[in-house]
């Protein structure tokens, strides 16, 4: 006799109202589940996927994302938090090979985790040319083309005859321009949506179980990601790429306050190859930049040194890039340290300090708060455009484009200077850094 499984899970109402689309009820065969960050698109997602498989023996789904290590980290986290969450044994009522990336249940019924992302070498997806599923789950649609959609779409025909089914496709996502807008967010927006498909919009406050901390964290994020993430605005700007507008970034070439404490923020050359960039600030006005070329760790030292008297900047108000040669020179200075590959600031939004960095600094831009000088203002301008966010309107942390991929793209422009501002955000964005420094 089969095992009776006590099922704890109680959906939400967007979840439930999901649920009453994907039943076999329903004629409506493509369901787009989100609009917003903390919705509980993937647990809905997860949760379908093991009733659909106890339910009915022998058939076969998918679940898909746009890279399979992403979905083993993401997607098959959750959907073991729900087995567990159920009573569902590992070994017992499923076994889950990830050497093969299938989830076989002791019923017969399987799924098949996929990697839906676009390859050139394969534009085709011939390994998804044989397959026959029952029904699939999609997570973070808006990372897979619609090309990959259309072929999954294809291949739902296994055992509906068999057990009387309809094709039935969950999609979720976070708002983003692209096919899914245009497929599904518009036609919805304008009543014109098929019949056949449905857009269920799930926003933080639905999810009566997120932390508060979490709805607080994204409060904090710069404004086109709280309007996504938080208020599910599918309207955003898509030029969401920039950082700062251009017109404020040209704004803060003025005359500067001299106002506030004085500060030293320092891009040191890596191996030789790049210009070292000094700058020195006073509050939030950068009044002397000095460029160094080939110069040794002592003489550059000297040059800091030379920056302090001038500006009289205490030394625990010295900021140098610590990666690479800078190391050296943070050990000989005793100064502070900035790592950017480092924990950010701000929590798990971003992806390193670096990138923190650099959002604080598009705010202080676009706030008009920064002053920089005039007589560098080309330089200056031409390697702060060049640092965009990567890509906007997908899930993951907030990332901004590296110096590889600039040095790459430009023919060997490493963008020290912007690097050496962007690190006196820092600072704004640890208010009590020297709260407790006697240096």
């Amino acid at each position: 006799m089969a095992r009776q499984i006590e099922w704890h899970f109680k959906p939400l109402p967007r979840q439930q109202e999901a649920l009453q689309f994907l039943s076999n009820d329903s004629n409506t065969e493509v369901i787009l589940y989100g609009g917003a960050a903390g919705g509980g698109k993937t647990m809905l997602g997860c949760t379908w996927q093991i009733i659909r498989r106890l339910k009915y023996p022998g058939t076969r789904s998918l679940i898909g994302r746009a890279k399979l290590d992403t979905l083993k980290k993401t997607t098959i986290a959750t959907f073991m938090e729900v087995a567990n969450n159920i009573g569902l044994i590992p070994g017992q009522d499923f076994v889950y090979n990830q050497q093969s990336h299938i989830i076989k249940f002791m019923n017969g019924s399987e799924i098949i985790l996929a990697d839906l992302f676009l390859y050139p070498s394969d534009p085709h997806f011939t390994d998804l040319g044989g397959l026959e599923i029952t029904d699939a789950f999609i997570d973070e649609a808006t990372e897979i083309s619609e090309k990959a959609f259309n072929i999954v779409s294809s291949r739902i025909r296994y055992k509906l005859n068999e057990y009387n089914l309809k094709p039935k496709i969950l999609l979720t996502c976070n708002p983003s321009k692209g096919w899914i807008y245009n497929q599904f967010y518009l036609p919805y927006k304008n009543n014109s949506l098929a019949e056949h498909r449905a857009f269920i919009q799930a926003l933080p406050g639905d999810n009566l179980h997120l932390p508060s901390g979490y709805v607080v964290s994204l409060q904090r994020l710069p404004e086109v990601d709280r309007k996504r993430l938080l208020e599910g605005d599918w309207e955003f700007d898509n030029s969401a790429d920039r950082l700062y507008q251009y017109d404020e970034l040209i704004r803060c070439f003025r005359e500067p306050l001299n106002v506030g404490e004085s500060y030293i923020t320092g891009d040191i050359a890596r191996l030789g190859k790049d210009r070292t960039v000094l700058c020195a600030w006073k509050g939030l006005s950068c009044v002397d930049i000095v460029i160094l070329r080939q110069k040794r760790q002592d003489e550059v030292k000297a040059e800091i040194q030379r920056l302090q008297k001038m500006y009289n900047v205490k030394l625990s108000n010295v900021l140098v890039d610590e990666d690479g040669v800078g190391g050296g020179l943070v050990d000989a200075m005793r100064c502070r340290g900035f790592q950017n590959g480092s924990k950010a600031v701000r929590g798990s939004h971003y992806q390193n300090l670096k990138a923190d960095c650099y959002f604080k600094l598009g705010e202080l831009i676009d706030k008009n708060e920064i002053t920089l000088p005039v007589r560098l203002q080309e330089d200056i301008v031409k390697e702060l455009e060049l640092i965009r966010r990567v890509d906007p309107d997908k899930e993951g942390k907030l990332r901004v484009t590296s110096k590889d991929t600039i040095s790459q793209r430009t023919g060997g422009l490493s963008p020290d200077i912007a690097d050496a501002i962007m690190m006196r955000a820092y600072f704004e964005l640890q208010p009590n850094f020297n709260k407790y420094a006697f240096i």
